[in-house]
């Protein structure tokens, strides 16, 4: 029997999808409370992110949410990793910026920790695709358009996207003469 890439890539992308969002839920958490949520978005649903990109597109005048939704277009899976938004109740850290949770809280803001553990994860999870050699991106773009399509809870207010591929070249870099690199 022979097998050739085009016939393992759907399999090895899911395999390394599924890898990834177990190593987000595990990555290390601020005194180890759990606000990372994490999923695999294919099929109908990715589709449905990249044309809410490509509406976030035009309505922002960002070039570079077109470009990304086209990269979205794309591939088969992706990964999305989100945070709720949740203080942790320490009065006295205020690496928010503000004095309190509380104020925080009142303000709208968003924890310093939670963040912190997202970064984290999103490492974690985009470590798995290197060790495997899949090509991906971590995707602000994509996060902006789950998070105005209620994929994750309503508590989750940041998440970002990670489109997966195996090709002889990134798509997801050298995106074309002129283009907005960020």
């Amino acid at each position: 029997m022979i097998e050739y890439p085009e016939s393992i890539r759907e399999n090895v992308l899911y395999d390394v999808a599924k890898k990834m969002v177990a190593a987000a839920v595990t990555a290390p958490k601020a005194s180890g409370k759990d606000k990372v949520v994490a999923a695999i978005v294919w099929g109908d649903e990715k589709d449905a992110v990249a044309e809410k990109m490509k509406l976030l597109c035009k309505e922002y005048d960002e070039p570079f949410i077109g470009r990304d939704a086209a990269c979205l277009d794309s591939c088969t899976y992706a990964v999305l990793i989100g945070v709720r938004s949740a203080p942790f109740g320490l009065d006295n850290c205020s690496m928010c910026g503000f004095k309190t949770c509380g104020e925080m809280r009142k303000s709208g803001a968003g924890c310093a920790l939670n963040i912190t553990d997202l970064g984290i994860a999103i490492g974690s999870a985009v470590s798995i695709a290197a060790d495997n050699r899949i090509d991906n991106r971590v995707m602000y773009s994509v996060g902006k358009a789950v998070s105005q399509m209620e994929i994750f809870p309503k508590d989750v207010r940041v998440c970002y996207g990670i489109p997966l591929s195996i090709s002889s070249k990134n798509p997801f870099f050298d995106r074309g003469a002129g283009a907005v690199l960020l």
